[in-house]
């Protein structure tokens, strides 16, 4: 019976520590430099895509009128079915500007094949599905990521 017993509490014990270990994240500063477009304020959404393709998680909103998610199509089609969203949301981003934020990263996301999604829009112009994508890698995390569209370029440093 005290073997059983033991067994169990190893068992209980194991599980919490491997639980407590899975769900640990690493806290990064994200600068988000804009490219000089004529226009209203950016929309961006910072999305975590699994190898797969689908997002998986939300993870920063720039542009707190509800409104307009809809212009964040790809996005939007999977916020539009459960819109209470876990992310944190600020101020829409102009031409130019540069946001400052912090973003919080599940370690077990790392080098697994998951990507960190940028996708933009501006109202009546162009909508960029992946203006920044970036391998959720500790080398990629490390290094300027170049925008394809609104976004000039995305800057991560990890918080210690």
């Amino acid at each position: 019976m005290k073997l059983l017993l033991r067994s169990c509490l190893a068992v209980v014990l194991l599980s919490c520590f491997t639980f407590s270990a899975s769900a640990q994240s690493t806290k990064y500063k994200c600068m988000l430099q804009m490219s000089n477009y004529v226009g209203e304020g950016a929309y961006v959404v910072v999305s975590i895509i699994n190898p797969k393709g689908e997002y998986e998680k939300t993870l920063y909103v720039m542009g707190d009128d509800k409104k307009w998610y809809n212009t964040l199509k790809e996005w939007y089609k999977v916020y539009s079915k459960r819109p209470n969203i876990s992310a944190k949301t600020g101020a829409s981003v102009t031409g130019g500007d540069r946001s400052v934020t912090t973003m919080e990263i599940e370690d077990n996301k790392l080098n697994k094949g998951y990507k960190l999604r940028f996708e933009t829009a501006v109202e009546d112009q162009k909508y960029h599905v992946d203006d920044v994508e970036i391998p959720l890698t500790t080398e990629a995390l490390a290094e300027k990521a170049e925008g394809k569209g609104y976004i000039r370029y995305v800057r991560f440093s990890k918080i210690q």
